[in-house]
This record gives C-alpha cells, sequence and structure tokens, in this order.
C-alpha cells in the first residue's frame, strides 16, 4: 500500500477510534490530526472536511450490513442463522457506534448523507422482512405478513435508538460497552416471544439467555 494511502487509512481508523469515544460533535479535524501527530492540511489532503470522513465510514458500515442482512440462497433458515444476524449486528452496531449516537444530528448537517441513510434504512427494512419471512417458511416463528411487518419495524427502532437510549440514562456516555449493546440485540430477539415455534423454543430461549444482560447493569452509571 502506498503512503498516500496508508496516510488516509489512519485517518478514518483514528477517527472512528474519536468518534466513538467522544461523540462525532465533541471532535474536531483539527483533533484528529494532532491524535495522529499530522498537520491539518496533511489530513485535509486526503478529505476536505469532517464530513467527508464521516461519509467515508457510513459506507463502510452499510457494505458491512448489505453483506450479511440478507436471507441464504438454496436452503432454509435455522436458529443458527438467528445467531449469525444478531451477532454480526452487534458487532456492526458496535464498531460504528457513534453513527447510532450522533445520527440525528448527521443526517441534520449532511444532506448527501441524509440521502445515502434513507436509502440504507429502505434496503435493510426490505431484507430484514425477507429474513424474517424465512424464519416463517422454515417453521421458526409463526406470524402472518401483518406481524412480520410490525416485527421489522419495530426491531428497526430499537437498534437504531439504543445507543442515544443508553447515552441518555447514563451519567457518562462513553463508558458504553459491547455488554450493554447485547442488551439491545436481545430486546429485539425478545419481540418475537409470542411467535417463537413449539418447536423452536428451547433453542432460541437459550439464546436469550446468553444475550442477556441485568437491566441494573444497563440503568447503572
Amino acid at each position: 500500500m502506498a503512503p498516500k494511502n496508508k496516510t488516509r487509512e489512519r485517518i478514518i481508523e483514528a477517527s472512528l477510534e474519536l468518534f466513538n469515544a467522544q461523540g462525532e460533535r465533541s471532535v474536531t479535524t483539527n483533533h484528529i490530526a494532532a491524535h495522529l501527530g499530522i498537520s491539518p492540511g496533511n489530513l485535509y489532503y486526503h478529505f476536505r472536511n469532517k464530513q467527508m470522513i464521516i461519509a467515508e465510514l457510513f459506507a463502510q458500515y452499510e457494505s458491512r450490513v448489505d453483506v450479511f442482512l440478507r436471507r441464504p440462497d438454496g436452503r432454509a433458515l435455522t436458529v443458527d442463522d438467528k445467531t449469525f444476524y444478531l451477532e454480526a449486528l452487534l458487532a456492526a452496531m458496535w464498531h460504528y457506534r457513534f453513527l447510532h449516537r450522533d445520527l440525528e444530528h448527521l443526517l441534520e448537517t449532511d444532506p448527501e448523507l441524509a440521502s445515502a441513510y434513507r436509502g440504507f434504512a429502505r434496503r435493510c427494512l426490505e431484507n430484514a422482512t425477507d429474513v424474517y419471512l424465512g424464519f416463517v417458511e422454515s417453521g421458526i416463528l409463526d406470524m402472518n405478513v401483518e406481524q412480520v411487518e410490525a416485527l421489522t419495524f419495530n426491531s428497526w427502532i430499537i437498534l437504531t435508538s439504543w445507543v442515544r437510549f443508553l447515552c441518555s440514562i447514563r451519567s457518562n456516555p462513553g463508558d458504553l460497552s459491547e455488554e450493554l449493546m447485547r442488551r439491545g440485540i436481545y430486546q429485539v430477539l425478545a419481540l418475537e416471544g409470542g411467535y417463537v415455534s413449539a418447536a423452536a423454543r428451547p433453542a432460541v430461549e437459550a439464546l436469550l439467555k446468553r444475550l442477556h444482560v441485568p437491566l441494573e447493569r444497563v440503568l447503572e452509571g
């Protein structure tokens, strides 16, 4: 990799680290340059402004979710797939948690990002609906189309607002942990409780137990 590209990647990685730790609004391009030990001019050579860095990070997040949030070809879904989807969502949300923490502000201040996000959201809802229908077809969930639609939207609302919720109830928003994020995934799985088939219930309950984080851990701090 050429030195030019190495610097660009270092800027992306450092920005993600600082945004996640401090929140996007608290971090300037000067902070990022100082963190890397480079001049602001060197940073501006690669990214004209902070919005360009954020757009790059969002594109990474978007691509990552697009890869896994789809129904596999040629076979029925299993409870193991449910574990895969939830763990992949948890990993993506944790790695790019600043996007969820500062989402409203980011979309209000960058029309291009807002447009890209709307397309991403529609795609996620369509793909998630198809995945849920796959669980219905494989006999894991017992739901009709309207119930699947409601479950998809409710899951999206929880996932996209969970980081903001944690920040609102904790005195130090910077102390978020992967454990706390896992409780958000648990909340999504809990939405399905009344629709899980008898055959799949033991495996789903085992998954719920694995994801569970006590409420006092969520609220403390």
